[in-house]
């Protein structure tokens, strides 16, 4: 009877050693199957486009160019920015996006107010920038379809992307849906408010914040003229992007 017994867990302890094997191994066989599908995503900044597609196409990722930014520091062709970061780990087939350079600006920005809208749209296609948003306002004596106003304005210098917003006559009877919010920066937050009235469109209260000023005879020649008191140092929307009516602004503001 003793000699069953002890037959019985040995036997016992072999199939628990075996199952415990086959769970660890199962395991294993898990781990490298989930892990065997992810990758690192490599840094892409600085890189031609070229290059880093070739680079995420050998880790099985997917790359693509989702804006187009001029910089004065990164040539064009060159990646400007990616998302995911690099040393992210993702699995395969995930999607980079990266954004372009389009090397410093070299293009004039076209005067397009007072033309048909589809007019100007080929303007700008002509010089290299696209038409982006679009919002419509009813105007007085104002062929519908004509442009109003556009941001960036007509030989604006330093924009960052190679799109003109713009807002366009609507007929009488039609409804307004929306406006390109303007450029208040370095406007007094008085003036703002009130020329963002005028559309119907309110401000929220002011956020007021302190702006360090430079110490007389700076030797720093580019050093920037401090922001004056009670003018607009930022706003949100940012220019150019569409606000509708019942939308509201945040103004911050120079104390």
């Amino acid at each position: 009877m003793r000699t069953r017994v002890l037959n019985f867990f040995q036997v016992a302890s072999q199939v628990m050693l075996l199952v415990a094997v086959a769970l660890l191994a199962a395991i294993t066989t898990m781990h490298f199957a989930i892990h065997g599908a992810e990758v690192q995503v490599p840094a892409l900044q600085g890189m031609t486009v070229a290059d880093a597609r070739s680079q995420t196409a050998g880790l099985n990722l997917n790359l693509a160019v989702d804006n187009r930014y001029y910089s004065g520091d990164v040539a064009a062709g060159h990646i400007l920015t990616q998302s995911p970061a690099a040393g992210t780990v993702v699995r395969r087939e995930w999607r980079v996006r990266v954004a372009e350079s389009l090397g410093p600006q070299k293009v004039d920005v076209p005067d397009t107010v007072g033309k048909d809208q589809r007019v100007a749209a080929i303007t700008l296609r002509r010089v290299g920038l696209e038409a982006g948003a679009a919002a419509e306002l009813p105007w007085a004596n104002v062929q519908p379809g004509t442009v109003l106003a556009q941001d960036p304005p007509a030989h604006a210098q330093g924009i960052s992307r190679p799109s003109v917003n713009l807002l366009v006559a609507a007929s009488d009877d039609q409804a307004v849906d929306g406006f390109v919010m303007p450029d208040l920066v370095g406007l007094p937050v008085v003036t703002a408010q009130v020329q963002l009235a005028k559309v119907g469109i309110q401000t929220e209260t002011p956020t007021y914040v302190p702006v360090p000023v430079p110490p007389p005879g700076s030797p720093d020649p580019l050093q920037k003229e401090p922001a004056r008191a009670g003018s607009v140092i930022a706003q949100t929307p940012p220019a150019g992007a569409r606000i509708f009516q019942n939308g509201a602004v945040t103004l911050t503001v120079a104390q």
